[in-house]
């Protein structure tokens, strides 16, 4: 909670409980800190020569000889390890002193008045978002009036005040301009928090570092729907709800096995939960009234069903393309340990994920769990201000993620990657996508204009998984594609590092997903951000159902003409419709009429040159050419001779 100390200044209330966060985080940096001075006083110390090992003095009263014969060697310091030691420690003083503030740690001054949720990486407090509250004056150089347009304390604008500004013609004030919204707010939101220049993303205040390092999916997706991190009673309560609702009713097993057995694992994901809406009438506004959602009880049952069944669903799909049915929920595993169980267990009860993939897995979905306004959790919140069914409106927000654009970044990356082949041609590479010839996936942001800090974390994930599964080559490429980039002023200075697609992909591979499976693994994770974000909705002052304004620049007004008298449409038309190889199978077939017709649009030959016929002519009413080759009206349905007839 924030109360206004300043005009421009917003001041934290005091938090008791932040002295042991804060103060933990900066004996936290001390330690790294004499971790890195250790190793760097190792590399200064040359080694003792090979022909003079070192050894102890002896003892009074023993021979050197006989010291040396009892006293092990000592051991020789590894260098390598100790630098690898060296840089995780110098980036994790790197996070740390950037969320906490603490620039110099030996400043414990006021620790007690930081903020988690500060908006600058070197604050202690907040400062007043936007500039603060006040007015913005705007003057109309079309009519010359002036207007005093009220800055909220959040430091945003409301749009609806521009509707005043008018300067005669239709009479309608201004509107605002801003496809894609870049810089639109559609809701005021507590959930997370992220500061592009500074490379900073938060769930409910808390550091991405930091929940990656000592928290876990569920931990994490329980603050972002609730808004704290949960006590020890709590977090057991919600785990065990959350895997006992991981079961999908049999009817819905039913229609995802009755879908193509190479559909995609999104459209399956999709199909799953809009099934899923329809097996739960009892929570749907369309059938219970738009006040049922009041219920915290209500809230609380659809949320744990989403979240526990999206990981079932997620292995339905993966085995759709496989032809194997998966295993039966396992709810005495965690979240991503029972995930890869029903990938992997088959008929086998006793199976056991290794725990060390299971918790790579499990960082995965935390790092995707939540991103503030993206495209997909819009679209929810856009969805779930009609009042439509929550599952409907995950769904709508997993179609949108389903976009290329939005989920598919990672996939490409992995494209770009194997294009580039070797660490050899990376500086070729480099060249075209400067000259414009390539592009270079993975590297910059919408929002970030810093490195994603979610990247780091999946790096070190990434290390882990091939040192159990085996290394992937093309983590060299990337690393040096990183490295060079990074290097090069060109990248440098249009701030284009690496974000969260870079590496995830080439996780996901190690773990023997195939690509078009990896947008699954994103929307899993994520509907604890779409849920989080519903929630927030339903409680909102200011929720209104979405209805944006558009800029008209159509037609004005026609009169309608006559059919006959009317001229081709000008502006554009349907093309060629593509006639299947089935159609015209059918087609050629005979009725049982025994009447039969030409097609004008030409004839097709077959034995002895003889022309095929149709059955019963469509009437001349100038059909296109997506009739030419002899298509009937109504041939999907085989109503051919009763439509016919009627006429």
């Amino acid at each position: 909670l924030v109360t206004q100390h300043a005009p421009r200044t917003w001041v934290p209330q005091r938090r008791v409980t932040s002295r042991p966060r804060v103060g933990t985080g900066i004996l936290r940096i001390r330690a790294l800190a004499h971790l890195i001075a250790a190793v760097d006083r190792s590399k200064a110390e040359p080694d003792p020569p090979p022909d003079r090992p070192s050894v102890p003095d002896a003892p009074a009263g023993s021979t050197q000889k006989g010291v040396a014969s009892e006293t092990p060697e000592k051991p020789r310091f590894d260098i390598a390890h100790a630098m690898a030691n060296r840089e995780r420690a110098c980036e994790r003083v790197r996070h740390l002193t950037r969320h906490l503030g603490a620039t110099d740690p030996s400043d414990e001054r006021d620790v007690v008045e930081r903020n988690p949720t500060a908006a600058g990486a070197d604050q202690k407090i907040r400062l007043a978002p936007g500039g603060g509250a006040g007015t913005l004056t705007v003057t109309d150089n079309r009519t010359g009036e002036r207007y005093d347009v009220p800055v909220t304390e959040d430091g945003f604008v409301s749009a609806t005040a521009f509707k005043a500004i008018k300067a005669g013609g239709d009479g309608n004030g201004l509107k605002l301009y801003d496809p894609g919204y870049m810089n639109t707010a559609p809701c005021k939101s507590k959930i997370s928090y992220i500061d592009g220049d500074k490379g900073i993303l938060r769930y409910r205040g808390y550091p991405i570092e930091e929940l990656a390092e000592r928290s876990t999916y569920l931990e994490s997706a329980f603050a972002l729907v609730y808004g704290d991190l949960p006590d020890a009673r709590q977090l057991r309560e919600w785990e065990e709800t959350v895997m006992r609702h991981s079961a999908l009713p049999v009817p819905v097993i039913a229609a995802i096995e009755a879908l193509p057995h190479d559909a995609h694992p999104m459209g399956v994901i999709l199909a799953g939960l809009n099934a899923l809406s329809t097996f739960h009438p009892e929570q749907n506004p369309a059938l219970q009234g738009g006040g049922i959602y009041r219920s915290h009880d209500v809230q609380d049952k659809q949320i744990v069903r989403i979240i526990g069944k999206m990981t079932t669903l997620a292995a339905h799909a993966y085995h759709r393309n496989t032809g194997r049915t998966p295993a039966h929920p396992n709810q005495t595993m965690g979240y991503a340990e029972n995930f890869l169980y029903m990938l992997d267990a088959g008929l086998d009860p006793n199976h056991r994920p290794n725990p060390r993939l299971a918790k790579a897995l499990d960082v995965m979905f935390l790092l995707h769990a939540e991103h503030e306004m993206n495209c997909s959790t819009a679209a929810a919140r856009h969805l779930a201000s009609s009042g439509v069914d929550v599952y409907s409106a995950v769904a709508g927000a997993v179609g949108a993620l389903y976009g290329p654009l939005h989920g598919g970044a990672n996939e490409a990356v992995l494209k770009m990657l194997a294009r580039i082949g070797n660490k050899e041609a990376i500086p070729a590479f480099l060249k075209r996508v400067k000259d414009k010839k390539e592009k270079m996936f993975g590297f910059g942001h919408r929002v970030y204009k810093n490195f994603d800090p979610r990247a780091n974390v999946i790096r070190e994930v990434a290390e882990e998984v091939f040192r159990l599964v085996g290394r992937d080559p093309l983590i060299d490429v990337a690393v040096e594609l990183e490295k060079a980039a990074r290097q090069d002023e060109y990248f440098v200075q249009r701030k284009l590092y690496p974000n969260v697609d870079f590496y995830s992909g080439l996780v996901y591979r190690a773990l023997g997903f195939p690509p078009e499976f990896f947008t699954v693994l994103f929307a899993v994770p994520r509907a604890a951000g779409y849920l989080a974000h519903w929630r927030e909705s339903l409680t909102d002052p200011d929720a209104k159902i979405a209805r944006p304004q558009q800029v008209y620049q159509g037609e004005w007004l026609r009169s309608y003409p006559a059919l006959a008298a009317r001229p081709p449409a000008s502006s554009d038309s349907m093309w060629h419709v593509q006639v299947s190889n089935a159609s015209r199978r059918r087609l050629a077939g005979g009725s049982s009429s025994g009447k039969e017709f030409r097609p004008s649009g030409g004839t097709a030959s077959g034995g002895g040159g003889r022309t095929s016929s149709f059955a019963h002519p469509p009437r001349d009413v100038g059909l296109g050419p997506a009739f030419s080759s002899g298509v009937v009206p109504g041939d999907a349905t085989g109503g051919v001779d009763k439509l016919f007839h009627a006429r």
